[in-house]
């Protein structure tokens, strides 16, 4: 079976293909994004969404790629709650609870904590932070962490469910920088690590040239926005 194929969309959003064939959007922050390349912004299709907090630049495209594919969108309760009530389709569908695990087409999400705060573009609650292991068809499993900075429990992570690869925040400011991703790659035991939420403002000082200065036994990837890499 294939590998995983996981695009940087430009900050910490992510178009994730399956070894099965079906493509995910995490996070999904297009229009906008001034990272998204051109040839990103408009999604040609769309099985699953996954969402792992309500800020705009994480939920900003979840309406527009619904209306489109109407796919099932995986995010904590209440920011599924208030999708719904927002009429995206299928918003309130799939909410689910921290530690829980779901299965979509054959790939499980289960979601985890995240050392963030969460709200939506209106200011409503939007239940916590998260992130998502991901365990796809072929047994590969994907830590990503969402917005967060380290926290023990990353260890947890590790002894539940044993990721090989995860998608860090490393921007600094809004999230941990080099340094706590460095951590977090201890913690979690991988050994592949695609940064995230970084490169987008000149707020965000946090490069992967840097991380991977910090963690030398790592496969840091260096992605720019709209290149690939399995995983």
């Amino acid at each position: 079976m294939a590998d995983v194929s996981v695009t940087w969309l430009g900050h910490g959003s992510f178009r994730i293909d399956s070894p099965g064939g079906k493509r995910i959007y995490l996070d999904p922050w297009l229009e906008g994004n001034p990272t998204c390349p051109k040839s990103e912004l408009e999604p040609e299709r769309c099985d699953i969404v996954a969402v792992t907090h309500g800020h705009f630049d994480h939920v900003d495209a979840v309406a527009k790629i619904a209306e489109r594919f109407e796919p099932p969108i995986v995010a904590i309760h209440e920011l599924a709650q208030w999708l719904g009530n927002q009429g995206v389709p299928g918003g309130a569908d799939n909410g689910m609870g921290m530690g829980g695990t779901q299965e979509i087409d054959g790939i499980s999400f289960t979601l985890t904590r995240s050392v963030h705060s969460s709200s939506t573009p209106d200011g409503a609650y939007a239940g916590d932070a998260a992130g998502f292991v991901i365990g796809f068809e072929n047994g590969t499993k994907l830590y990503a962490s969402g917005d967060t900075d380290v926290f023990g429990d990353m260890e947890l992570i590790r002894r539940l469910h044993a990721p090989e690869t995860a998608i860090l925040s490393i921007g600094d400011h809004y999230t941990m920088g080099p340094a706590g991703a460095e951590v977090a790659l201890e913690l979690l035991g991988v050994r592949k690590c695609i940064p995230a939420h970084w490169g987008t403002f000149p707020l965000l000082t946090g490069t992967s040239a840097a991380l991977r200065e910090l963690a030398p036994d790592v496969e840091v990837f260096e992605l720019k926005p709209g290149q690939a890499v399995t995983v």
